[in-house]
């Protein structure tokens, strides 16, 4: 079931995020004692839990956007690590989110917080992770950062909604899907990237650029995940393949596979979809309608071109490490495979 992804570094995904590792590891420490720290309390269910997702392995990919940008543009100070901190907050919080909203059993490979706790303690300890991360953005003391990073938590938010209205619906359209993730996904990464500039004080060129390219980052790498659910291998995914479908989201390989169907397998959709009735076998029959319309293999396409765009936005900057880094992380994004 595997999808084999060519990418245009001839180094291995992996070994393209060893840059941006070696730019940002010693802040990445302090950003990770942050973490430890903010994720305090005196309820006892507060730190448990956001421990176990803490800890589970995730590459923090964010948090070290906003490190490396800030570096791109020569910040000085020290509020880029409180707000990479910050960062993680949120990306955190939307994750315990997503898990109840989405009734997953698997995350990064282990049972979700929503299973070993429960629904109603992961939502509320989400918002705990949120208020935290809202503390440090006012710590930090720059408003331009509030404002970018608070506005993009409401941007997510709208995004989850957006994706819930537009569940099990197969008549959603490449735009609208499009609409989804820019929102769900790349709002985060966008802030991410920009906000090192912001504190910094650049001029409004330098930010938009940063802006560009998390959100065209956030975009490829979100369209590598959607192709990875039917393309990818379970074990290093840390989830099952397939959850998508089981759960009925409407992503790229799904609307591609419908739009280019015949009216047999576009009933083939709807009953597995928007009915919910699935059967043993659907999810091997919908990987090979997906084959059949080259679905997985344009969904992964379009991430490399929005990947081009990311690249493209950093041009702005004179060569310089920070640069490197981030430009190895867009081959990272799409040309990974878990």
């Amino acid at each position: 079931m595997g999808v084999v992804v060519q990418i245009d570094s001839g180094r291995e995904p992996v070994e393209l995020l060893k840059p941006i590792l070696d730019l940002v590891g010693e802040d990445m420490e302090r950003v990770n004692r942050i973490i430890l720290d903010k994720a305090i309390s005196d309820v006892d269910l507060i730190p448990e839990l956001a421990r176990h997702l803490i800890d589970s392995g995730g590459k923090r990919l964010r948090p070290m956007l906003t490190i490396a940008g800030a570096k791109l543009v020569g910040y000085q100070g020290e509020g880029h690590v409180r707000l990479a901190a910050t960062v993680e907050f949120m990306h955190t919080a939307t994750l315990l989110h997503d898990d109840v909203v989405d009734e997953s059993a698997v995350r990064r490979g282990k049972p979700t917080a929503r299973l070993l706790w429960s629904n109603q303690a992961s939502v509320l300890v989400g918002d705990f992770l949120l208020g935290q991360a809202f503390r440090m953005m006012v710590d930090v003391g720059s408003l331009p950062a509030l404002k970018i990073l608070s506005n993009a938590a409401a941007v997510i938010a709208e995004g989850e909604v957006m994706q819930l209205s537009a569940a099990k619906n197969t008549a959603t359209t490449e735009d609208e899907y499009l609409a989804i993730i820019n929102a769900k996904t790349a709002a985060l990464f966008s802030a991410a990237a920009e906000v090192g500039a912001a504190i910094a004080q650049r001029p409004s060129e330098e930010q938009a650029a940063l802006r560009s390219y998390g959100k065209n980052l956030g975009i490829a790498f979100q369209l590598v995940d959607d192709a990875l659910d039917y393309g990818g291998d379970s074990a290093r995914l840390g989830k099952s393949v397939g959850d998508d479908f089981r759960e009925g989201k409407i992503t790229l390989p799904i609307i591609l596979s419908f739009r280019r169907g015949n009216d047999e397998e576009r009933a083939f959709w709807k009953r597995t979809l928007t009915d919910g009735q699935i059967s043993d076998g659907d999810l091997e029959h919908a990987v090979s309608l997906m084959k059949k319309h080259k679905a997985i293999e344009a969904t992964f396409e379009r991430a490399r071109h929005y990947g081009s765009i990311a690249r493209d936005a950093l041009e702005i900057f004179p060569d310089a490490p920070a640069k490197r880094a981030l430009a190895d992380v867009v081959g990272f994004c799409v040309g990974r495979t878990h």
